[in-house]
């Protein structure tokens, strides 16, 4: 006997069911495939690159890869062809179990740039479950006196399968007695049952022997039996009968043990134990009801006795039964639907992928970070998400697909200001009240070479003075670069150029590493005063940055040089003695030869005095005069001690000799000093007595001094502007020392660091030259020299280190310049230029 669930035109209702399904799913994701459930491995799911429009060429470098949210390594893809495929067994009702629809979602991720598609592949059932009955073999008891067309209720089959796979068929083995009641598809609630054709007769037929036969509608067709054992039982006429077949509970879940769910309520026409009623779960009820439900067997309460989970179940249907207690017993059934009312107890589930950590701190807006998928175990306003994210981070929650989420940068990254933030993705659900969940991801910034190496100092000023040994160190020159690892790396060297005729490498050095700047051979003043040059510093990153830093050496005077006298004669030589024709007509005060020389040192060391020396006929005296060796008389003559001036000191008369050898030590103000001489020979006549020579010199000399008076006038004048111009010179001098003294960072070097300003001392004062700026004069013939000079007498000499360099003690000199030694450098001026 074959029976249907048939009686509603099915097949218009599964074509438009279909449809609907379709359309959902359509709109459900991006790329949507269909692999039937048990494909074996390797079996082709579709061309996943070919249908996102991705060129073969790009997968590999792009780094194409298939990421799955719950499938695991079910799928995968060939990255050669972009080909999708099955990677392991896929088990349709293990992955969905009863669910209508069953699909693996996959996130496809592809790079440079970052894209992230979902797909979405469907698992088909095929018909690989038979239908299966709770029992091989079943039990029935009836009563001989049973009525007609009365209904033994029978519990189906079920299958696992889903759609036509599923759908059964029932059919009995053939029986005179039986027939089998196959309720229709609005009835499902009605159970199987076997109707009784023909009265029973214990006598005749004590058992009856039936086989139940579930026929699914899959292909091929799949069968599943039951042995149906039917005892005759001795009149028992009346079976308990409930008030309805069909009770139905909402029962909330999570509800404590012992809740009562419902009472039920059975009556027996008969009297005395058949009319007695026990209740209980009926024999096909599942472990899982009974492990949550208990029934009172004599009130028929029913009360919980299990955790009720509606994630787990949402509905129970359990099958009831009233026996009585008669012989034999007779039993009535009920059906009870408990429907599980859901609860917000479940809070969001939150899964965080990482994609690009550490993230560059040059990554462009719209960076993908990471990709994060929400899910929620209860349903309708409870398991409704919403995502947020921690506040004041330079990032934004960007909704993909349904659950899916990417974490994207939203404004730009600089590792200087901040290396890594701490992102709390939270989720919220709708229920009440509302359960939350949070991650945590710390999203490091990688470091990119953006910051040039910055140096300490915008210049860097060093004093060393010549003849310094070679090797010598300088200066140590510092840069940093406020990047991290290799992009803050920091070399150092020279920017060539030449100097004169030769590359600046040959005067200087520096150490790469260290910044260390050394001085590869000795520095002549009197060649280079002033060496400037920069050094350049470069990070190791790519592109590899730098910038430079100028460095002014100053090279200090030594006392290297001897004075050197002037020739007075056209082309004679300096040591030769110079005859001078002096008239014993001539007054105090008479100026009668002037002593030349220079020096080729500067400032202290090339301020040069002159005193006369004892000559084989005279002895000098303190005031630069020197007395005649016969009878100790005083000569007549002295030199000027700055000017070298040689003037009578009174009126010559006749007791004077007539010829006067003068010997001029002309000595610098260097420690230590050094020295040259002058050798004058004066030769004494009367007025008319000078040869032709001398007679003309004599009236140029005339002549010279006629216009000597005329121009004294111009001569004071220019000696009272001068006065002032270097007064006014010293002043701005001592104001930019000062200056620099107070702010101007200090250089180092081993050869003698010191300040812009360098002042000395000796025996006969002390004088301040300029390093920054000096003004040179020539004094007659010869070289010149450096004339901006201040004194300030009893301050004793500066000590030199022992590698030759002023120690920083000796270099600030106490005291005030006074105003008479500013005058007398005044003086020197005026007579060395007039």
């Amino acid at each position: 006997m074959l029976y249907s669930r048939g009686g509603v035109p099915q097949n218009r209702l599964l074509l438009l069911s279909f449809v609907l399904l379709a359309a959902w799913r359509a709109g459900s994701a991006q790329l949507r495939y269909s692999v039937p459930e048990e494909a074996q491995h390797g079996t082709f799911v579709g061309r996943l690159a070919q249908d996102l429009g991705l060129p073969l060429a790009e997968l590999v470098p792009r780094l194409f890869r298939v990421a799955s949210r719950a499938g695991g390594d079910l799928l995968e893809v060939n990255v050669q062809n972009g080909i999708l495929f099955v990677n392991a067994r896929m088990d349709r009702e293990a992955l969905c179990g009863r669910s209508a629809e069953c699909s693996v979602h996959l996130e496809v991720v592809v790079e440079r740039p970052l894209q992230v598609f979902h797909v979405e592949v469907e698992v088909r059932d095929i018909n690989d479950n038979p239908p299966v009955f709770p029992a091989t073999r079943k039990n029935l008891f009836i009563s001989e006196a049973r009525a007609l067309d009365s209904r033994l209720p029978l519990e189906g089959a079920s299958d696992a399968d889903i759609g036509q796979n599923a759908l059964l068929t029932y059919t009995l083995s053939p029986s005179e007695y039986f027939s089998l009641d196959v309720p229709s598809s609005h009835e499902q609630v009605k159970p199987l049952g076997l109707v009784l054709r023909k009265p029973l007769d214990r006598e005749e037929a004590p058992e009856l022997h039936l086989l139940l036969t579930a026929t699914d509608a899959g292909k091929p067709e799949l069968t599943g039996t039951v042995q149906l054992l039917v005892t005759v039982l001795d009149a028992n006429d009346n079976a308990p009968a409930f008030d309805r077949t069909l009770y139905t509970v909402r029962l909330p879940e999570n509800v404590s043990v012992g809740t009562p769910v419902l009472t039920l309520n059975a009556s027996d026409p008969d009297e005395g134990l058949n009319g007695d009623i026990i209740y209980s779960f009926s024999s096909d009820v599942s472990a899982g009801v009974k492990s949550k439900f208990h029934i009172d067997a004599v009130s028929g309460a029913i009360t919980v006795a299990g955790l009720i989970d509606f994630e787990e179940s949402q509905v129970h249907k359990i099958r009831v039964e009233a026996m009585d207690k008669g012989l034999p017993p007779l039993a009535g059934h009920c059906t009870v639907l408990v429907e599980v009312v859901d609860e917000n107890d479940h809070a969001p589930e939150l899964t965080v992928k990482t994609l690009w950590l550490p993230v560059k701190e040059d990554a462009p807006v719209g960076t993908v970070i990471a990709l994060i998928t929400v899910s929620d175990r209860d349903s309708g306003a409870n398991g409704q998400v919403s995502c947020a994210l921690t506040p004041d981070v330079p990032f934004r929650l960007l909704s993909t697909f349904r659950n899916y989420y990417s974490l994207v940068l939203e404004s730009g990254l600089d590792r200087e200001l901040v290396s890594g933030y701490g992102v709390v993705v939270t989720a919220r659900d709708a229920g009440s009240p509302a359960l939350r969940a949070s991650a945590s991801v710390w999203v490091e910034v990688a470091d990119v070479n953006d910051n040039a190496p910055a140096f300490a100092q915008a210049e860097y000023t060093v004093f060393v003075r010549e003849n310094n040994a070679p090797g010598c160190h300088l200066v140590t020159v510092s840069a940093r670069d406020a990047d991290a690892r290799e992009n803050a790396r920091v070399s150092y060297s020279l920017v060539e150029r030449r100097v004169g005729e030769r590359l600046l490498s040959s005067y200087v050095s520096v150490h790469a590493e260290s910044g260390r700047v050394h001085a590869l051979q000795p520095l002549d003043r009197e060649e280079l005063e002033l060496l400037r040059f920069e050094v350049s510093a470069r990070d190791a990153g790519v592109p590899a940055l730098g910038s430079n830093v100028t460095l002014q050496v100053f090279v200090l005077d030594e006392n290297d040089h001897a004075p050197w006298v002037l020739p007075r004669g056209a082309g004679g030589p300096a040591s030769e003695a110079v005859p001078v024709w002096v008239s014993r007509s001539a007054g105090a005060g008479h100026v009668v030869a002037k002593v030349r020389a220079v020096d080729a040192d500067a400032g202290y060391n090339a301020w040069l005095s002159y005193e006369l020396q004892a000559a084989p006929n005279a002895n000098a005296n303190a005031n630069g005069a020197v007395a005649a060796s016969s009878g100790g008389a005083r000569l007549p003559f002295r030199v000027g001690l700055y000017t070298g001036e040689i003037s009578t000191t009174r009126s010559l008369d006749e007791a004077d000799l007539a010829r006067q050898r003068l010997l001029v030590l002309v000595k610098d103000h260097g420690e230590p000093a050094l020295t040259a001489t002058a050798t004058v020979l004066l030769s004494l006549v009367d007025g008319g007595q000078a040869p032709a020579g001398v007679a003309s010199s004599s009236r140029a000399a005339g002549a010279a001094a006629a216009g000597g008076a005329a121009a004294l006038l111009d001569v004071n004048a220019s000696l009272i502007v001068a006065i002032c111009a270097v007064s006014s010179l010293l002043v701005l001098t001592l104001v930019v020392w000062t200056a620099l003294r107070c702010w101007a960072p200090a250089a180092e070097g081993a050869c003698g660091p010191g300040q812009p300003a360098l002042v000395c001392a000796s025996a006969v004062g002390s004088w301040s030259c300029s390093q920054r700026r000096r003004q040179r004069v020539s004094g007659g013939e010869g070289a010149p020299k450096a004339d901006l000079m201040a004194f300030s007498p009893g301050l004793p000499p500066g000590p030199l280190s022992e590698d030759g360099t002023v120690p920083p003690a000796s270099l600030d000199c106490p005291g005030k310049v006074g105003f008479a030694h500013i005058l007398l450098i005044c003086r020197q001026f005026v007579f060395q230029k007039f």
